[in-house]
């Protein structure tokens, strides 16, 4: 038995999202698929980020199980031949039987992707937030700084989920922008359900002058929901890579 990790990267355009619904298309329910088929075994894979229906990826990471003799390197490629086109895995490499991509230190970063100009363009609509009001880049970025460090981010986390520790830490926050194109990359030890399309929500109200930028503290502070800005639309938000400290040498494992 070996265990695998795969790095792919995915268009969340046609998907309900990474998790398993019933008759419905996930991206966790065509690696499973595909899988089971290539290896001629049953394959359930666990994955590092359940990102949502619409929500974008280019370097998820998934683990699973396996006593195929398929060489770990060619699985890649013979996956590949065999999944859509809006699936692609980048990397399958051998990694600890007991490495597990949700309970080990990790470093995750998002890009939410905003096309700030008065009339929408045709080939960016699924990958980019189109905003046509003009928005003041300058306050959003002071009001991001006030949310890297170590903070409790139940404004920034949606009212649906369970978890009781709502502490996060974001290392880095940029907002920047390139002509009419603004992005918002986030890095973190982890995210709360919708919590970077919640900070994106608020920074758009922030950007757009209805709170000033120091609100944003206020709102962290606050730890109520009802304080932040509205949940971003998915579609722009990309899942860009996911790193391991673990896995470069570094013995970092959580508790679980």
């Amino acid at each position: 038995m070996k265990r695998i990790k795969l790095t792919i990267s995915y268009d969340g355009t046609a998907y309900v999202g990474w998790q398993l619904q019933p008759n419905q298309p996930s991206i966790e329910g065509v690696l499973n698929k595909t899988l089971s088929e290539l290896l001629g075994e049953e394959i359930v894979v666990i994955g590092a980020s359940r990102t949502d229906s619409g929500v974008h990826a280019l370097g998820n990471v998934a683990v699973f199980d396996t006593n195929s003799a398929i060489s770990v390197e060619k699985i890649c490629m013979a996956l590949n031949q065999r999944l859509p086109e809006d699936i692609r895995v980048q990397t399958s490499v051998e990694v600890p039987i007991d490495f597990h991509p949700r309970r080990v230190i990790s470093y995750k970063t998002y890009e939410y992707h905003i096309l700030n100009r008065r009339i929408a363009l045709p080939t960016q609509r699924l990958y980019s937030n189109h905003i046509y009001y003009e928005l003041d880049i300058v306050k959003m970025q002071e009001a991001a700084a006030y949310l890297v460090g170590e903070h409790d981010f139940k404004s920034f986390c949606s009212l649906k989920t369970r978890i009781i520790d709502t502490v996060r830490t974001i290392y880095q926050l940029d907002v920047t922008k390139d002509v009419d194109n603004i992005t918002i990359r986030v890095t973190g030890s982890g995210f709360l359900y919708n919590m970077v399309r919640i900070i994106v929500g608020t920074l758009i109200k922030i950007g757009r002058g209805t709170y000033p930028p120091q609100r944003m503290k206020d709102i962290l502070e606050g730890c109520d929901r009802s304080l932040a800005g509205p949940t971003a639309p998915a579609i722009g938000l990309t899942l860009m890579h996911i790193d391991y400290p673990c896995l470069n040498g570094e013995e970092m494992l959580k508790d679980v």
